[in-house]
């Protein structure tokens, strides 16, 4: 068994995303994982990536007010355990378009 406590979980710099601040809690540099990393990333007010796409697929969990997801399609804010998945090649920017911070989940493959 390998555990990640939070308050011992390391800092990782993701490519344009803009104030947020992303943890690595399982896989890559934090845990032997087999497929899959998990990160947790949380965005202040106003805090965004850029709409780009990720060869692989992503799953997405919000854990903590609210993040809107932006594709060339469409557009959807999701609230505390509201999760979605993108499909290997779509194009997403995350969003937070609130006052008060959030808090969400990735897991994608390694």
């Amino acid at each position: 068994m390998q555990v990640t406590r939070y308050d011992a979980a390391k800092a990782y710099e993701a490519p344009e995303h803009y104030d947020m601040r992303c943890l690595r809690l399982q896989g890559k540099e934090a845990t032997n994982t087999d497929r899959i990393w998990i990160g947790l990333s949380h965005l202040l007010p106003g805090g965004r990536t850029s709409l780009k796409a990720a060869e692989v697929e992503k799953i997405y969990i919000v854990v903590a007010g609210e993040v809107t997801i932006e594709t060339p399609h469409e557009n959807v804010t999701l609230g505390p355990l509201d999760s979605c998945r993108l499909a290997p090649g779509e194009a997403r920017a995350l969003i937070n378009r609130t006052n008060a911070p959030a808090s969400i989940l990735l897991a994608m493959p390694t």
